[in-house]
């Protein structure tokens, strides 16, 4: 949530003159996808999960990393447009799989379903991927769950940019620990955030919109911090800089917190599946060639009617939801958030005006429709 909310206030700081319609916006990188060699029906899955993101005012896992994080890495060759969802392994509230380096949503999206039908059978469910690719914000999967009336987590491992508490070198990823539990209220309660400080995605917009970081989020190999992002974006390459686990720089301020999450996130994103961990999951080979980074994901579904009915758990849920946002505030604060809410309220607030575009995003959907000789797409830049 603190990642969300921080990305929907920057955006709203570079106040952007142009907008795009989410429907359109999303026809677009489903059109993309197709013309760089994805399925029609994967590109929808693939399109869906971007625009959710610029919906819920996440700005650091839409249509910014459309180019760089999928059509660059299907164009370089270290990314498969058609997935081979393959079932490796498979019991009653179980499974693994693998998804041979193909469309990280699509794997998502697929191994989330199957979690959420055991779990509906058995009353719980699992399911673990090896060899997958990014997947976008994993609040899409959480959610998933919700709207099934269960409980679900997921979690992801990714290149390494987490330096452990007390060391400087980049280790984990920025590895998300993620829930989504349904309530009564308008929105699911959705705890979407890294396992760091920030993370990479937030720090590419910052560079996007020209700002610099706040002290304490990136720290060099003399473990000073480091504040410009463009600075810090080339040193996660380098293995010069790495992001502070949750809680910060050293364990003054409990730092070692964000380090053991990032570090659970880690194992179950590669030890029941047998995948890649750590320093494997850098995407270059020893010589420096790009090669598939090979992601582990987990997903988790609870039935929530195997325990209570629905109805009661979805109100003693908004019930401590409600009476937390109604405690006391702190002086010259009138509102307090809970996981979710953020993310609703910037729904309401771009569904009519659409996704707002920097000039960075104007340049690269611009670039991205001469490519592909998208011609039928009429954007207001």
């Amino acid at each position: 949530m603190a990642n969300s909310n921080a990305n929907l206030k920057e955006g709203a700081k570079a106040a952007p003159a142009a907008f795009a319609a989410f429907e359109k916006l999303e026809a677009f990188m489903r059109d993309v996808f197709i013309k760089v060699g994805v399925p029609a029906e994967d590109a929808a899955v693939c399109a869906e999960v971007l625009i959710e993101s610029d919906k819920r005012g996440i700005d650091s896992h839409g249509i910014g990393r459309f180019k760089p994080i999928y059509i660059d890495r299907i164009k370089d060759g270290i990314q498969n447009p058609v997935t081979n969802f393959e079932i490796v392994r498979e019991g009653p509230t179980t499974a693994v799989i693998d998804g041979h380096d193909g469309m990280g949503q699509v794997v998502g999206k697929r191994a989330m379903q199957m979690t959420v039908d055991k779990a509906k059978k058995y009353g719980m469910g699992m399911a673990v991927v090896r060899n997958s690719t990014h997947y976008g914000i994993a609040g899409f999967y959480a959610t998933m769950a919700t709207k099934a009336g269960m409980i679900g987590l997921t979690g992801t491992n990714a290149r390494p940019s987490i330096a452990p508490t007390f060391g400087v070198e980049n280790m984990l990823g920025t590895n998300p620990l993620t829930v989504g539990i349904p309530s009564d209220e308008d929105f699911p309660f959705v705890l979407d955030c890294a396992t760091s400080v920030s993370q990479r995605g937030k720090i590419e917009h910052y560079e996007r919109i020209s700002k610099q970081m706040p002290p304490g989020w990136v720290i060099d190999r003399e473990g000073r911090s480091e504040t410009d992002p463009s600075v810090a974006l080339v040193g996660f390459n380098k293995g010069t800089h790495a992001l502070a686990p949750l809680g910060g720089i050293g364990d003054e301020t409990a730092g070692y917190k964000g380090y053991g999450y990032a570090t659970v996130v880690e194992i179950l994103s590669a030890a029941l599946q047998q995948g890649h961990f750590l320093k494997a999951l850098t995407g270059l080979d020893e010589s420096g060639k790009k090669i598939p980074y090979g992601l582990g994901h987990f997903f988790i579904a609870i039935d929530i009617s195997a325990f209570v009915e629905l109805d009661k758990f979805k109100r003693t849920t908004g019930d401590i939801l409600r009476e937390l946002r109604a405690s006391v505030k702190m002086p010259g604060r009138d509102r307090i958030y809970t996981a979710g809410e953020l993310e609703y309220l910037a729904w309401l607030d771009r569904k009519d005006a659409g996704v707002p575009l920097n000039d960075s995003l104007k340049k690269t959907i611009k670039t991205l429709k001469e490519e592909y000789g998208l011609t039928q797409y009429e954007f207001d830049f």
